[in-house]
Protein backbone atom coordinates (compact mmCIF):
# COMPACT_ATOMS: atom_id res chain seq x y z
CA UNK A 1 0.00 0.00 0.00
CA UNK A 2 2.62 2.33 1.08
CA UNK A 3 4.86 1.82 -2.11
CA UNK A 4 1.67 2.41 -4.65
CA UNK A 5 0.91 5.57 -2.78
CA UNK A 6 4.86 7.08 -3.37
CA UNK A 7 4.28 5.68 -6.76
CA UNK A 8 0.80 8.02 -6.82
CA UNK A 9 2.44 10.74 -5.39
CA UNK A 10 5.63 10.78 -7.58
CA UNK A 11 3.53 10.56 -10.53
CA UNK A 12 1.16 13.26 -8.98
CA UNK A 13 4.01 15.72 -8.67
CA UNK A 14 5.57 14.66 -12.14
CA UNK A 15 2.57 15.50 -13.89
CA UNK A 16 2.45 18.88 -11.82
CA UNK A 17 5.70 19.73 -13.13
CA UNK A 18 4.86 19.22 -16.78
CA UNK A 19 2.09 21.30 -16.30
CA UNK A 20 4.36 24.41 -14.61
CA UNK A 21 6.99 23.52 -17.39
CA UNK A 22 6.57 23.32 -20.87
CA UNK A 23 9.03 20.60 -22.36
CA UNK A 24 8.11 20.39 -26.03
CA UNK A 25 4.72 18.60 -26.19
CA UNK A 26 4.59 17.00 -23.17
CA UNK A 27 2.34 19.43 -21.78
CA UNK A 28 0.31 19.31 -24.45
CA UNK A 29 -0.28 15.65 -24.06
CA UNK A 30 -0.53 15.59 -20.30
CA UNK A 31 -3.69 18.40 -20.87
CA UNK A 32 -5.24 15.97 -23.51
CA UNK A 33 -5.03 12.73 -21.03
CA UNK A 34 -6.53 15.09 -18.09
CA UNK A 35 -9.09 16.14 -20.07
CA UNK A 36 -9.74 12.50 -20.84
CA UNK A 37 -9.51 11.91 -16.94
CA UNK A 38 -12.12 14.52 -16.50
CA UNK A 39 -14.41 13.21 -19.05
CA UNK A 40 -14.40 10.26 -16.26
CA UNK A 41 -15.36 12.89 -13.61
CA UNK A 42 -17.80 9.43 -11.96
CA UNK A 43 -14.83 7.21 -11.49
CA UNK A 44 -12.27 10.12 -10.44
CA UNK A 45 -14.38 10.87 -7.56
CA UNK A 46 -14.90 7.43 -6.42
CA UNK A 47 -11.17 6.83 -6.08
CA UNK A 48 -10.91 10.30 -4.01
CA UNK A 49 -13.62 9.29 -2.00
CA UNK A 50 -12.49 5.81 -1.33
CA UNK A 51 -9.08 7.72 -0.61
CA UNK A 52 -10.81 10.40 1.66
CA UNK A 53 -12.56 7.46 3.85
CA UNK A 54 -9.27 5.45 3.91
CA UNK A 55 -7.33 8.51 5.22
CA UNK A 56 -9.95 9.64 7.66
CA UNK A 57 -10.03 5.69 8.91
CA UNK A 58 -5.87 5.77 9.11
CA UNK A 59 -6.73 8.97 11.27
CA UNK A 60 -9.38 7.35 13.51
CA UNK A 61 -6.95 4.60 14.15
CA UNK A 62 -3.88 7.14 15.01
CA UNK A 63 -5.64 8.72 17.29
CA UNK A 64 -7.13 5.41 19.17
CA UNK A 65 -3.44 4.26 19.50
CA UNK A 66 -2.52 7.34 20.87
CA UNK A 67 -5.15 7.24 23.52
CA UNK A 68 -4.09 3.77 24.16
CA UNK A 69 -0.57 4.96 24.39
CA UNK A 70 -1.96 7.48 26.60
CA UNK A 71 -3.96 4.95 29.30
CA UNK A 72 -1.12 2.75 29.68
CA UNK A 73 1.63 5.23 29.72
CA UNK A 74 3.52 4.22 26.99
CA UNK A 75 3.43 2.29 23.68
CA UNK A 76 4.31 -1.32 22.52
CA UNK A 77 6.75 -1.90 19.65
CA UNK A 78 3.47 -2.93 17.78
CA UNK A 79 1.65 0.05 18.36
CA UNK A 80 4.55 2.51 17.71
CA UNK A 81 4.90 0.50 13.76
CA UNK A 82 1.13 0.74 13.66
CA UNK A 83 1.06 4.04 14.58
CA UNK A 84 4.23 5.27 12.03
CA UNK A 85 2.28 3.21 9.47
CA UNK A 86 -0.93 4.70 9.81
CA UNK A 87 0.42 8.19 10.20
CA UNK A 88 2.78 7.57 6.48
CA UNK A 89 -0.15 5.98 4.72
CA UNK A 90 -2.10 9.50 6.12
CA UNK A 91 0.70 11.78 5.03
CA UNK A 92 0.75 10.05 1.59
CA UNK A 93 -2.93 10.30 0.98
CA UNK A 94 -3.26 13.77 2.05
CA UNK A 95 -0.49 14.56 0.07
CA UNK A 96 -1.71 12.66 -2.98
CA UNK A 97 -5.12 14.73 -2.38
CA UNK A 98 -3.78 17.61 -2.45
CA UNK A 99 -1.64 16.97 -5.53
CA UNK A 100 -4.58 15.97 -7.29
CA UNK A 101 -6.62 19.29 -6.31
CA UNK A 102 -3.14 21.33 -7.22
CA UNK A 103 -3.30 19.45 -10.81
CA UNK A 104 -6.89 19.94 -11.33
CA UNK A 105 -6.82 24.12 -10.95
CA UNK A 106 -3.39 24.18 -12.94
CA UNK A 107 -5.02 21.99 -15.51
CA UNK A 108 -8.42 24.50 -15.15
CA UNK A 109 -6.09 27.46 -15.44
CA UNK A 110 -3.86 26.63 -18.36
CA UNK A 111 -7.25 26.08 -20.17
CA UNK A 112 -8.55 29.36 -19.43
CA UNK A 113 -5.42 30.51 -20.73
CA UNK A 114 -5.22 28.68 -24.26
CA UNK A 115 -8.41 29.57 -24.90
CA UNK A 116 -7.99 32.96 -23.62
CA UNK A 117 -4.69 32.79 -26.04
CA UNK A 118 -7.19 31.94 -28.91
CA UNK A 119 -9.25 34.65 -28.05
CA UNK A 120 -7.18 37.07 -28.27
CA UNK A 121 -5.46 35.47 -31.71
CA UNK A 122 -9.02 35.96 -33.52
CA UNK A 123 -9.35 39.58 -31.82
CA UNK A 124 -6.31 40.34 -33.00
CA UNK A 125 -7.15 39.14 -36.57
CA UNK A 126 -10.23 40.84 -35.79
CA UNK A 127 -8.49 43.83 -35.20
CA UNK A 128 -5.82 43.36 -38.31
CA UNK A 129 -8.94 42.99 -40.59
CA UNK A 130 -10.66 46.17 -39.01
CA UNK A 131 -7.42 48.25 -40.04
CA UNK A 132 -7.48 46.75 -43.01
CA UNK A 133 -11.00 48.24 -43.73
CA UNK A 134 -9.85 51.41 -41.81
CA UNK A 135 -6.89 51.27 -44.78
CA UNK A 136 -9.39 51.09 -47.60
CA UNK A 137 -12.11 53.28 -46.27
CA UNK A 138 -8.83 56.11 -46.07
CA UNK A 139 -7.93 54.91 -49.59
CA UNK A 140 -11.52 55.49 -50.65
CA UNK A 141 -11.61 58.68 -48.73
CA UNK A 142 -8.97 59.95 -50.52
CA UNK A 143 -10.14 58.92 -54.29
CA UNK A 144 -13.27 60.53 -53.21
CA UNK A 145 -11.73 63.63 -52.25
CA UNK A 146 -9.19 63.90 -54.86
CA UNK A 147 -12.78 63.14 -57.33
CA UNK A 148 -14.13 65.78 -55.44
CA UNK A 149 -11.53 68.36 -55.99
CA UNK A 150 -11.74 67.30 -60.09
CA UNK A 151 -15.50 67.89 -60.18
CA UNK A 152 -14.70 71.07 -58.18
CA UNK A 153 -12.31 72.24 -60.59
CA UNK A 154 -14.22 71.24 -63.99
CA UNK A 155 -17.04 73.21 -62.10
CA UNK A 156 -15.33 75.94 -62.02
CA UNK A 157 -13.93 75.61 -65.59
CA UNK A 158 -17.69 75.29 -66.58
CA UNK A 159 -19.17 78.35 -64.89
CA UNK A 160 -15.60 80.53 -65.99
CA UNK A 161 -17.10 78.69 -69.75
CA UNK A 162 -20.51 79.99 -69.46
CA UNK A 163 -19.44 83.61 -67.99
CA UNK A 164 -17.15 83.89 -71.28
CA UNK A 165 -20.50 82.55 -73.16
CA UNK A 166 -23.00 84.92 -71.55
CA UNK A 167 -20.25 87.26 -72.08
CA UNK A 168 -19.88 86.48 -75.76
CA UNK A 169 -24.42 86.41 -75.87
CA UNK A 170 -24.35 90.04 -74.38
CA UNK A 171 -21.87 91.33 -76.62
CA UNK A 172 -23.69 89.67 -79.84
CA UNK A 173 -26.90 90.61 -78.46
CA UNK A 174 -25.71 94.27 -78.75
CA UNK A 175 -23.84 94.08 -81.95
CA UNK A 176 -27.76 92.49 -83.09
CA UNK A 177 -29.37 95.97 -81.42
CA UNK A 178 -26.69 98.21 -83.22
CA UNK A 179 -27.51 96.33 -86.74
CA UNK A 180 -31.23 96.61 -86.48
CA UNK A 181 -30.64 100.21 -85.71
CA UNK A 182 -28.77 100.63 -88.69
CA UNK A 183 -31.08 98.54 -90.95
CA UNK A 184 -33.89 100.85 -89.63
CA UNK A 185 -32.14 103.68 -90.07
CA UNK A 186 -31.47 102.87 -94.17
CA UNK A 187 -35.13 101.74 -94.56
CA UNK A 188 -35.67 105.20 -93.39
CA UNK A 189 -33.41 106.67 -95.70
CA UNK A 190 -34.08 104.27 -98.47
CA UNK A 191 -37.70 105.55 -97.95
CA UNK A 192 -37.22 109.40 -98.16
CA UNK A 193 -35.22 108.60 -101.16
CA UNK A 194 -37.84 106.95 -102.57
CA UNK A 195 -40.44 110.06 -101.98
CA UNK A 196 -37.62 112.57 -103.09
CA UNK A 197 -36.78 110.72 -106.38
CA UNK A 198 -41.00 110.47 -106.46
CA UNK A 199 -41.12 114.08 -106.36
CA UNK A 200 -38.17 114.53 -108.93
CA UNK A 201 -39.98 112.52 -111.25
CA UNK A 202 -43.33 114.29 -110.77
CA UNK A 203 -41.31 117.56 -110.92
CA UNK A 204 -39.69 115.86 -114.49
CA UNK A 205 -43.02 115.30 -116.08
CA UNK A 206 -44.53 118.46 -115.20
CA UNK A 207 -41.29 120.14 -116.62
CA UNK A 208 -41.86 117.83 -119.80
CA UNK A 209 -45.64 119.09 -120.37
CA UNK A 210 -44.62 122.55 -120.18
CA UNK A 211 -42.23 122.69 -122.63
CA UNK A 212 -44.46 120.60 -124.92
CA UNK A 213 -47.53 123.25 -124.39
CA UNK A 214 -44.78 126.02 -125.10
CA UNK A 215 -43.52 124.03 -128.39
CA UNK A 216 -47.66 123.84 -129.20
CA UNK A 217 -48.29 127.66 -129.23
CA UNK A 218 -44.93 128.33 -130.97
Amino acid sequence: MIQLLFFVVFAEAFVAFLLMVKIGPLRELVMNGLDQVKMRKGTVLTIAGTMSVILFSNWVSIVKIQNKGAKIGTMTPMDQVLWRTHLLEASLMGFSLYLGFLIDRMHHHLQKLINLRKNGGSSKKEVEKLEAEKLQLKEKEEKSKEEMNRMQKEISSLSESLKKLKLESKEKDKKIEVAEAHVVSLQKQSADLLLEYDRLLEDNQNLQAQTKNRQFRG
